[in-house]
This record gives C-alpha cells, structure tokens and sequence, in this order.
C-alpha cells in the first residue's frame, strides 16, 4: 500500500494532507524518516506520523439526523450541546463531513474515512448539498434569479439553486461551503429563516432517519457516492 493511502486509513487525516506531512518530514517507516512520495508500505512495517504510531482502520459511514439546538464539533469551549451528545460513545472517532449550525437540522455523514471527508468538502469539487427551507415570507422571481447570480459575502461570491415548493416552503441547493451561507444570503435579501433542513449530501439522503437517529450506509451507497464523486473530479 503507498504510504499517503497507508496514512488516510489510519483514519488521521486525507491523502493530499498525508503528502504534506510525508513531504515535511513528520512520517517514519521502521524508524526512518521517508519524504519520497510514493513509498510503499508493508503490512509488518512500523510508521508513526509526528512520533505517534498509526495503522489502517476499517472504514465507517453513517448517517445521522442532527436536530436543532446541536453544534456540529467534538467539544465546545462555552459549554454548549454538540452531536456527539448524542451519539453513542464508541463514534467519538467518527468525524462530519462539513456543519450544520446550532439552529440548522438535518443530514450529516458521519466517518472516519478522510478521503471520502476530503473529496465531500474541497472546495475544487462542486458537491450539491440540498435543504430545505421555511422562510417568514414567499420568495419571488427577483430573489430566485439573485440567488442564482449570485451574493457577495466576505469578498466572495455566494450563490446557490432555489426551486420553490409551497408558499413559503422552498428548495436550496449548495455548491459551496460558506460558513451559514444560505442564512446569509437570504438575510441579505430581506428574508427570515424559520426552518433549515438538509435533506441530501451528494447521493446520500436523509430518507428514513427520525431526528437524533443514525444508520449505517451500507457498501453498494458507498461505492455509489464515489462513482458519483469520481465523475465531478
């Protein structure tokens, strides 16, 4: 196995950031400092990164409803109620691909897969993530085209598909990760935001999963979402 794969499924971080570390110098095979890309690795070898030793991992995937009044963070200096509150106690080393904030429910992939985290969340990779919204007010034709063209927030500009579904009810898609982006963006345009749900993540859906509860995404949706990822890379 090359030594960056080697590294990923130790579960520690993706393949790129293993690069970086081998290429830093902080990766050693059997006591020896190696920085050459591409170095394979043996089952028996012995490979610490920063002087810790690390070994492949089974890969996990699941799907978790976040409810409201969560954060989406292992811990929290002010004290406040994050997932893992409610999650059992052996997914600690689990980790969300990407946030949902405080007020904001719905869909989160939870792995250990950093990889698959990596290639879900680069900003290269225009990844749909799709929510729906309630909103104090219907949305018009103005506001749907403004959405689409695009916002700026922070010197960058935000943009996002809406499709309207029920008077007040509509239907947000994301190619970006700004951090409360659809909050802001239709605060910006006048609009108060009374419910934010995300209902799918690339080909991994929400569909049969009650609020605080998690399942398991079995193989063939796995191999499902990286085909899918492979076609937008």
């Amino acid at each position: 196995m090359r030594l960056n794969k080697y590294i990923a499924s130790s579960g520690l971080c993706s393949r790129r950031d293993a690069d970086e570390l081998i290429e830093a110098g902080k990766v050693t095979v059997n006591g020896k400092t190696i920085t050459q890309m591409g170095f394979y690795v043996r089952e028996k070898d012995k490979v610490t990164v920063n002087g810790k030793f690390i070994r492949p991992v089974r890969h996990e995937y699941y799907r978790f409803y976040k409810p409201a009044g969560y954060i989406t963070t292992s811990d929290d200096e002010k004290g406040r109620k994050t997932i893992y509150d409610l999650l059992p106690e052996n997914f600690s080393h689990l980790k969300p691909v990407g946030r949902l904030d405080k007020d904001s429910t719905g869909l989160l992939i939870l792995t250990n897969d950093g990889d698959l985290i990596n290639e879900l969340t680069h900003p290269s990779v225009k990844v749909p993530k799709v929510y729906m919204v309630t909103l104090d007010k219907k949305m018009g034709r103005p506001q749907i085209e403004q959405m689409a063209k695009g916002i700026e927030l922070d010197g960058k500009t935000a943009y996002a598909e809406v499709l309207p579904v029920e008077n007040t009810l509509v239907q947000i898609t994301l190619y970006q990760g700004m951090n409360r982006q659809i909050r802001r963006m239709l605060e910006f345009l006048g609009f108060e935001v009374k419910s934010l749900k995300r209902v799918a993540h690339a080909t991994i859906a929400l569909d049969g999963l009650k609020r605080g509860e998690f399942k398991i995404i079995k193989p063939k949706r796995i191999k499902e979402l990286k085909a899918f990822l492979g076609k937008l890379s």
